[in-house]
Parts: structure tokens; sequence; C-alpha cells
């Protein structure tokens, strides 16, 4: 074979394989317990996927509208309403995507232009960044405050100039479980209207929000309406990742914008699953019951951890655990992540990836999104570590 004499030059030439594929497939070939990639061991609800089902034998098949199944717009937009307060016009401000990671990518697209500035916050969820170079975007990355995770808001401001575009928040936050409280929405409300940035929220782990805090979206903020666009997730919401269906909801003509980009990167969504979710959006039990769920699932892998030198730090949203072991060894994060697999059979997640500079704090990720007997068996290997 003759090698192609003219290289192809990689947009993304610092980007491989992502740690939770890496981790995920570790796990797998070692016969690892899996805490690392954040997806669910229980099955999706039997009754939502017998509507799937039945969605398929009427008939649903085809090509679902490019913006979303109607009667799905309708229902995001009366759930938007009831959890939020927030009034949404279902036909032009809400559009259905392949997954949020989908719905971040079109919307990085759009509301920015070549050049532009785009803050990130470290640790960041390893997509945003990506995207933002394929934009043809400049990352600005600003570290959290550790131990605490908090907004270092006075920072945030130094870093805005006439370039800044965007903004990107993630609440409750991946990988470090906090959530952005009223104060931060004031701060951040602020800095929007001095500056007229935009705002991109992430907020696909609403409905995980712990020890009677509650989520603040930013669409219930008539201070960011127009200057925001929120994204959101069916696969976290209703423990089906697979699926890969999220949306993204903002002013219209914000939408107008998200949606060009939209048709041309997937056109339309499943159309089955489409149908089945807007009949079980109907019913807001099934998602208003997942908080006390997943806390109850958190508490019991931190009651089983005890004592065994695992320090756990706040975990107010999200079903990701932080684990400090500063007080127990100096060792790398991502070196225990490998150790852990090979010799305990647990597999997570080192924080120090989600920084553009590696930044080691001693802190692995670890998933609780799982049956209470594979917390129960994870844990106890933890244990043992120590």
């Amino acid at each position: 074979m003759v090698e192609n004499p003219q290289m192809l030059e990689s947009r993304l030439p610092e980007t491989g394989t992502t740690i939770f594929a890496v981790m995920s497939r570790l796990a797998h070939d070692s016969g690892a317990i899996n805490l690392s990639q954040g997806f669910p061991d229980f099955p999706v609800a039997p009754d939502l996927v017998e509507r799937v089902y039945a969605a398929m034998r009427a008939g649903h098949n085809q090509y679902a509208p490019m913006a979303g199944h109607p009667p799905l717009l309708e229902a995001i937009a009366g759930k938007l309403a009831g959890e939020y307060r927030c009034s949404v016009d279902p036909a032009e401000e809400v559009t259905i995507t392949a997954g949020a990671t989908e719905a971040l990518f079109a919307a990085i697209l759009v509301l920015t232009q070549a050049g532009d500035s785009v803050i990130l916050f470290d640790p960041a969820y390893d997509s945003y960044e990506p995207a933002v170079r394929m934009a043809g975007c400049v990352p600005v990355r600003v570290p959290l405050e550790f131990p605490s995770y908090s907004v270092p808001w006075d920072r945030v401001r130094e870093q805005i100039n006439d370039r800044t575009r965007l903004l990107v928040l993630n609440t409750p936050h991946n990988p470090t479980g906090t959530i952005l409280a009223e104060r931060d929405i004031r701060e951040l409300e602020e800095i929007v209207e001095q500056t007229g940035v935009r705002v991109l929220a992430d907020e696909v782990y609403e409905h995980l929000v712990f020890d009677e805090e509650r989520h603040h979206s930013l669409l219930s903020r008539p201070a960011l309406w127009g200057r925001c666009a929120s994204v959101f997730s069916f696969g976290k919401t209703f423990h089906a990742t697979g699926w890969k269906v999220g949306y993204a909801v903002a002013e219209r003509s914000l939408t107008r914008e998200i949606r060009k980009a939209h048709q041309f990167i997937t056109f339309a969504v499943n159309t089955p699953v489409q149908v089945a979710l807007a009949e079980y959006l109907a019913e807001p039990e099934h998602y208003r019951s997942l908080a006390a769920s997943f806390q109850s699932r958190r508490d019991l892998f931190l009651e089983r951890l005890g004592d065994s030198g695992w320090a756990p730090l706040p975990c107010a949203g999200t079903y990701f655990q932080l684990l400090s072991y500063d007080e127990q060894s100096d060792e790398q994060d991502t070196d225990l992540a490998l150790r852990l697999i090979r010799e305990h059979g647990v597999a997570a997640i080192p924080i120090s990836v989600f920084y553009k500079d590696p930044t080691d704090h001693h802190v692995l990720r670890f998933c609780f999104a799982k049956r209470e007997e594979t917390l129960v068996d994870a844990a106890d290997r933890l244990r043992q570590v120590w």
C-alpha cells in the first residue's frame, strides 16, 4: 500500500480516546466492577420499555419532525412550567437532540464565531473543549476552588474580554457533584448584564439533587432568558443512556440557530422513543422520585465505606461521589485508578483528567448509579485498599 503523501492535519491533535471508554474497556477486560463510566447497571423501567414497543407496533418508525415529536415538545414545556415556573413555547423554543452531547455541540457551534473565547470551568466534562475547538474558538479554563469546587466569580470577571462570547456552566456538576447556589446565579446574572456574554447551561442531572437542596435552572431566571441555552438528558433522567435522547431549550431566536446546526448533524431523533417519552412525562412521579432513590444509593455506598480511610467530598447532586485519598497516599490519581482495577477489581475515574493542565488533588470519582449489591461489593473491595 502506498502511503498518502498528504497527511491529514487533525483538528483535535491532542484528543484521544476518552477516559470513560478507556476505563470501561479495562473494567470489562479484567472483570472489575465498573464505577467509572456514568451509566446504571439496573434496567430501564419496564413500563417505559413497553411504551417504546407499543409506539413501534403502532407504526411510529419513520422520521420524526426535525425539531422533535410535537407531543414530546409540549410535554417538556409543561414539565418546565411545573418544575421551574418558566413559560416556554414548545414549537419554537425546544429541540429534541441525539443526547445532550449533540445539543451541547450544536449550541456551541451557533452561539459563537471563529476566534471567540469560551470560558470553561476545570474540572470540566470532556466534551466541552473539543466542541469549542471544532467551532474555531479559544477555550479559556478557569479552575474551580478546591476542595469546595466553588466558582471563583472574581476570576471569571478577570477572564472576560471583548472576545469572550460564551460561558459554559454545568449544574449539578460532573465530575464534582456540586450545585450552583442562589448566590452563584445572582453573580452570573450580574456578569451577563455587565458584559453581554451568553451562557450554555448543562443541566442533565437536574433531578438528582440531594439533602433537600434544589436545582436552580437557568431557564427560571428572567435576567438570563435570551442570553442562555439549557441542555437536558432523558438518558440521565430515565436510566436509558443508550437511547441518546436529550433536548435544548432557548429563546426562539437562539433556538432557530441551534436547529440550523441540529438539522445537519442529526436531523431527527429516534421516533418511537420520543413517542414513549411524551406519554411518560405526563406522570411526574417518574422523575420526582429520582432524588430520594439516588440519595439512598449514595448513602449506602458511603456507609459501607465507613472508616476505610477514603475521605468523601460533599456530593449535592449527580450520581458521582468523589473520594479523597490524600491522607493515605501520595500516589498519582491515574496510577491509583489503574491499580484499583488490577488489584482490587474496581474501576474509577481520576479527577486530574478533567483538567486542561492535569491537577492532581488525590481524588477519584465513583459512579453510584448501580444496584445496591454492586455498591456493597465495590465498597467492600475499596475498604481493602488502605
